[in-house]
């Protein structure tokens, strides 16, 4: 029996993994309650990063601009 580290899960998560390990990963999170529900753990903080914003807030962008325009530039 393989121990998967964090780190595998993720690998595997963001399929990253090599054919061979992830059907073994696969095999193993049929089986294995532990690692089945770290694995759900991780999905679920993966999507709950994914529905994060993306972009700056208007204001941020506002206020680098206005610096920008005001500070000297540099030769």
């Amino acid at each position: 029996m393989v121990n998967y580290t964090t780190e595998d899960l993720i690998q595997y998560l963001y399929q990253e993994t090599a054919e061979e390990q992830t059907k073994a990963i696969e095999k193993a999170l049929e089986t294995d309650w532990s690692l089945q529900e770290q694995y759900t753990a991780l999905k679920d903080s993966k999507q709950e990063l994914d529905k994060l914003v993306k972009s700056p807030r208007q204001q941020s962008i506002e206020a680098i601009l206005n610096y920008a325009s005001t500070s000297t530039a540099v030769a």
